[in-house]
């Protein structure tokens, strides 16, 4: 099977995953906010912050690396799991005794077995994770795509179990714990083939993987500084329970993102690694993949955007209404956001991580004065409008390095993008006046309103974008 029918079969596979992963984290989202206070949620958005930290130090990149270099050699690979279980049990250490600190920055008692607990993650992950790296290299979505479905699966009945029992904000840590160990036992199973460990350890064979790696840190910690800026700011002068709006907001209109993006950049990194030396034919990639992700992204937040005030009563329950300013301002970074991502499967692909370094140490310098002044002023509506403003600034900055290692872009890209914003526009306009002459509140008008905007949108794409015949054609190419 050739590449390119393989980067297919494997969108398929990914696609099938990430449906069936998003059902079981709504309804989990849904049900436990109805459960759990939002000061839950905000205890355990600071462990998830902390566990993202560290993690970024944790793998050291090794997964872009290893696609990269395409490295096969099992001397090297053995070096690198070994490696990574070393800094794993490391790592768990210091988060494992971490927690009084962190306890007194946020003020929250609750935070001491959370933090202890979530720290066995980085003893289970590392077991599974370079075999995770193996599949991606060798284009096995279906494998991925299964121990994600079963991951997904366990990790959502665990929690919501839990929970019902009172087990609080530990049913959300226990339900994240058992989701890991389902699918590092299953990347085990499936990578075992591509690779069988051996008593090995020369870290003079692995130089240029640390090498490639470490700007992965150093971007990996900016990135995270910068794009958690807000997070952290939140939680440490306002406490967990605006961070608990906060961070539900955000999650909400990030939603879309975090589940399609992946699905195009997971499968189109391991395929742009093979032809890195044809800008041409990368350029024609970047554009039809940020193409890809406006069509993709863009109804669903707008749709967001203007049912939001029908929709987050319906979802959560009564006592979330402080999220839903929130989100209207989450829609709009959440777009610039998406449009940035594929700059890193550029970078990756010409091998070029320290561009991305540099990016986010000049977004985070831009970043850390709004942050302040806006929530100065304007406490978490400022904040998200900080951080709104920076992620703008971010994507000028990324489509200027895109430029400088693909050429010219942007015409085109802008020409492709003005038919999902009218179509868009154009959406918002027709729920809006159902809303206005019709009605908003209630699941029934809530349904109308997506079925009204959906439906404008498929019947302005199939008219202008892509018609019912080329859609059959392309599904018999496949």
């Amino acid at each position: 099977m050739s590449n390119t029918k393989k980067a297919i079969d494997g969108g398929k596979w990914i696609t099938i995953s990430t449906v069936i992963s998003t059902v079981f984290q709504f309804v989990q989202v849904t049900i436990l906010a109805r459960l759990l206070d939002p000061a839950v949620f905000g205890v355990v958005s600071v462990s998830t912050l902390i566990i993202n930290f560290f993690y970024i130090f944790s793998n050291l990149g090794f997964s872009n690396s290893i696609i990269y270099k395409q490295e096969n050699d099992q001397k090297a690979l053995s070096t690198l799991y070994f490696l990574s279980l070393l800094m794993g049990f490391f790592i768990f250490l210091i988060v494992f005794f971490s927690s009084p600190l962190i306890i007194e920055y946020y003020h929250e008692p609750r935070l001491d077995k959370v933090i202890k607990l979530a720290s066995l993650y980085f003893v289970i992950i590392y077991f599974g994770q370079i075999y995770l790296f193996l599949l991606q290299k060798e284009l096995r979505f279906k494998s991925i795509a299964l121990m994600e479905i079963a991951g997904a699966v366990v990790g959502a009945v665990t929690s919501i179990s839990l929970a019902y029992s009172g087990f609080e904000e530990l049913s959300l840590i226990y339900g994240q714990l058992a989701m890991h160990i389902v699918r590092t036992g299953l990347q085990i199973v499936f990578g075992l083939k591509f690779f069988f460990p051996s008593l090995y350890f020369n870290l003079g064979m692995i130089k240029e993987h640390i090498r490639f790696g470490m700007y992965n840190v150093g971007d990996g910690l900016l990135g995270f500084i910068q794009g958690n800026a807000d997070t952290i700011v939140v939680g440490g002068v306002l406490g967990v329970k605006s961070l608990g709006f906060y961070t539900v907001a955000a999650q909400l209109a990030v939603f879309p993102i975090t589940k399609l993006n992946p699905i195009i950049l997971q499968v189109a990194y391991p395929l742009l690694a093979k032809m890195k030396d044809k800008d041409s034919e990368l350029r024609k990639s970047y554009i039809k993949i940020l193409d890809l992700i406006s069509y993709l992204n863009l109804p669903l937040l707008a749709g967001l955007f203007i049912t939001a005030n029908s929709v987050i009563p319906l979802l959560y329950g009564t006592g979330w209404e402080p999220t839903i300013p929130l989100i209207k301002i989450f829609v709009f970074q959440s777009f610039f956001s998406s449009l940035a991502h594929p700059l890193y499967t550029i970078a990756f692909t010409k091998g070029k991580p320290n561009l991305l370094f540099y990016l986010n140490l000049v977004t985070l310098i831009i970043k850390i004065p709004l942050l302040y002044f806006f929530g100065k002023y304007w406490e978490v509506t400022g904040i998200a409008f900080a951080f709104l403003t920076a992620t703008f600034i971010y994507l000028v900055l990324n489509f200027m390095i895109a430029h400088s290692l693909i050429g010219h872009f942007l015409k085109e890209f802008l020409i492709n993008l003005s038919k999902p914003l009218l179509f868009c526009l154009m959406m918002v306009g027709g729920v809006f006046l159902y809303q206005q002459f019709v009605g908003s509140e209630g699941l029934l008008h809530t349904l109308v309103q997506i079925a009204i905007g959906g439906g404008i949108f498929a019947v302005l794409t199939l008219k202008f974008k892509l018609s019912l015949s080329e859609i059959k054609n392309f599904r018999k190419s496949i």
